[in-house]
Order: structure tokens, then C-alpha cells, then sequence
């Protein structure tokens, strides 16, 4: 049987984002795209096809190894879509750690290295590794690849990557590992697509969405970013709570009586635009409510992303170009604005007109920063890896 398509798998904490490729001469071309939400019942797959969307009714129910969501997913996608046989399946995978720089097949050594950073990414890391041994369950001889979320940043100094504790911590891994890296890796190659001169010069990427973090690219390359030891360090998020006073920490477990799990539970599910505003997690709702606590936390999340871009431009020592993505940043011409405004006196001007658009390039004549709207892609990453460690002989047995 001739295997020409990939799978990839992009888990969130509830929600299992897929991606079917076909394999041709140049690379990985995307067939369509597919999401299940663990939470809903019944269980539905969302699959999307060009501008065609169809939703397919699950029978399989969710359990802890996902085994028949999984083989039901796989058995639809077999029929539906002109494909031959799996080559392989990609995974993303949060925190690599100190161990992974870049994507690598999986093998027992592989899980077992993925397994032991679970407490750096308790919320992401278990979703993958559900996924890769219902995978290696299903279809034993299916190779398998990990992309790493972290891998784009070990570009990073340690003098960005360390905090101001006692060394021996950094050396025992309590260091800034930094997120979102497929998102930061797409964007980058796409700006040298798009606008080579922006590219080659000093970018903070916003990749803004119900998670959120920036970075600093220099010619492309990982420099800084917000997000630090954890996914829940820089800026507000849909329910996390970003950067924060660990004096506030102490203050909640020793004065308020709160347990660690409490904590944990807040500055996970309880905080961000949802804490701040007391209504939604979405800024969609935010925007469309006429109550002063959502204008304020949008103005939060707003004035701390700007805060942030002013930081990374600091470590980049200038700034060329900002990149706005993810759904905030692709769809939210209202929060680009307001960030934007903050960042005035650094010589930002947005043309209202286009940003109402969200067209791909939103700064005013005269502007000293360019300001764009790009559309991320993870999956694209996933497969690209995938495609490449599969290229590579005797890579995946």
C-alpha cells in the first residue's frame, strides 16, 4: 500500500485540534482540518474542507486512553479523504525541556523523556502522550513524531533563560523555556516570505489567543519571550492569570489558608479575562458586553501586552516590525488597536481602515514600526517536521 498522507495531532487541555496532509514532492500540502472538544456530548468531530465545514456525529464515548475516540476519528478520515495509507502521525507536544531541541520519532526512550516533564506542562503534556500511546495502540506500526513547543526558543541565551534564584536551580532545570514555538516558527518563515526586509530585522510576534505569549525574533531567530518557566508566566490570558507577584502566592497560602491545588486551580481556570471580567473567557463576549468590568479587562490585556513588546524590544535593542496572530491577533481589530495606541511613542501608528480589515499590513503611512496581521499555522509545522524526520533514512523504523 502506498502511504501518501500525514495526520498531526495539536491537544489542548480539553480539545484535540487534527490536521490530514498529503505528501507531494515539495512538502506536506493540507487536505483538511479537524477538531474534537472532549467536553461536549455528544461527542462531535468538526471537520473543515476548503470553505466546506461538516460536523460528524461521534458514537465512541471519552475515556481515559481515548482508544475509541481515536479508532472512530481514524476509521472516518480513512473513508472521507483520498488517501492511500498513513505515513506517519505528528504530535505536538508542549514542553520538551532541556532534553529536545527539535522534532524526533518516537520511541520508548521518547514517551518515557516526554512522560517525566508532565509537572512543567501538567495541563498540555498529558493530552500527548493519551494521543501517542492510543496511536501506538491502534497501529503499532505507525511511525510516530513529536514536535516540541519549547525546541524554538533554546535559541535563547542563558542570560534571558535564567531567573534571579539560587544557580543551582537553573542547572536543575528552573529556567524560561518559552511556548508557543510551532506558532513563533511559522510566522517566522512566513514573514521572510511575505516582507523579507521586516524579516531580517528586529520583530516581536504576538501570538494571541485563549492562551497567549510574545516573541522576540532577530532575523527570524528565538531572542526572548513572555512566557517563562511555565505556561501561565507574561501576559493575561483567556483564564490564566500571567505574569504575577509570587509574594501574592505566599500571601494566598499562608495568610488566606489556600492549598496548592486551590492555587493552581485558580491561576489556571479562575484568572485572566475570565477572572478580571467576572463574565467570559472570550473576548468576543468581552467586546460585545457593555459592562464596565469587561472593558477593563480588555484594557488590561491590552495596556500588559503592550508592556510586554516594549520589554522585548529592549532585548532586541530596537524594533523593526510587530506580528499579530492567533485568533485574538487575526480577528480583533478592536485589542490591536488598543495595544497599539499604548505603543505610540515608540513610533507605532495603525491605519484604522485596514486594521477594521484585517488586512495583512495595518501600519499608517508614516509609521515608524510596520505592523502585521499574519495567520498562524502549528499544524503546517507538525507536518513539515513529520515529513522531513520521514525524508530522513533509517530516522523511524
Amino acid at each position: 500500500m502506498t502511504c501518501d498522507t500525514l495526520l498531526t495531532f495539536n491537544p489542548g487541555s480539553s480539545t484535540i485540534k487534527l490536521g490530514l496532509f498529503a505528501i507531494e514532492a515539495d512538502g506536506p500540502r493540507r487536505l483538511g482540518s479537524g477538531m474534537i472538544d472532549l467536553r461536549h456530548s455528544p461527542l462531535t468531530l468538526h471537520v473543515v474542507e476548503g470553505s466546506a465545514a461538516t460536523d460528524i456525529a461521534l458514537k465512541a464515548t471519552v475515556t481515559d486512553d481515548l482508544h475509541g475516540v481515536i479508532d472512530e476519528t481514524l476509521d472516518w478520515l480513512g473513508h472521507r479523504f483520498p488517501m492511500s495509507g498513513l505515513a506517519g502521525v505528528g504530535h505536538r507536544v508542549v514542553h520538551g525541556g532541556d532534553r529536545f531541541a527539535g522534532p524526533e520519532a518516537i520511541s520508548g526512550d521518547t514517551i518515557e523523556a516526554i512522560e517525566a516533564l508532565v509537572p512543567l506542562a501538567p495541563l498540555h503534556q498529558p493530552q500527548s502522550i493519551r494521543l501517542i500511546r492510543a496511536i501506538h495502540h491502534l497501529r503499532p506500526g505507525l511511525p510516530q513524531t513529536a514536535s516540541f513547543d519549547t525546541a524554538f526558543h533554546r535559541s535563547q541565551s542563558d542570560l534571558v533563560r535564567r531567573f534571579a534564584l539560587p544557580r543551582a536551580l537553573f542547572d536543575q532545570g528552573v529556567k524560561r523555556y518559552g511556548f508557543h514555538g510551532l506558532s513563533y516558527k511559522f510566522i517566522a518563515a512566513q514573514l521572510q516570505r511575505v516582507a523579507p526586509d521586516i524579516a531580517r530585522g528586529r520583530v516581536v510576534a504576538a501570538h494571541l489567543g485563549s492562551g497567549a505569549s510574545l516573541c522576540a525574533l532577530e532575523a527570524g531567530i528565538s531572542r526572548d519571550t513572555s512566557m517563562g518557566f511555565s505556561t501561565l508566566d507574561g501576559i493575561p490570558m483567556a483564564t490564566r492569570c500571567g505574569a504575577l507577584d509570587p509574594g501574592v502566592l505566599i500571601h494566598l497560602a499562608k495568610q488566606r489558608g489556600l492549598s496548592i491545588d486551590a492555587i493552581e486551580d485558580m491561576l489556571y481556570h479562575r484568572s485572566g479575562l475570565l477572572g478580571v471580567s467576572g463574565i467570559s473567557a472570550d473576548s468576543r463576549d468581552l467586546i460585545a458586553s457593555d459592562a464596565a468590568e469587561a472593558r477593563e479587562a480588555l484594557d488590561l490585556f491590552a495596556l500588559r501586552t503592550a508592556r510586554e513588546i516594549a520589554a522585548l524590544a529592549t532585548t532586541l535593542a530596537g524594533l523593526d516590525g510587530i506580528v499579530f496572530t492567533g485568533g485574538i491577533g487575526e480577528h480583533q481589530p478592536r485589542i490591536r488597536g488598543a495595544i497599539c495606541r499604548h505603543l505610540a511613542w515608540l513610533g507605532v501608528a495603525v491605519d484604522d481602515a485596514e486594521n477594521a480589515k484585517n488586512a495583512a499590513r495595518i501600519d499608517a503611512a508614516g509609521s515608524r514600526i510596520a505592523v502585521l496581521v499574519i495567520p498562524t499555522d502549528e499544524e503546517q509545522v507538525i507536518a513539515d517536521e513529520t515529513w522531513s524526520l520521514l525524508a530522513t533514512k533509517d530516522t523511524i523504523g
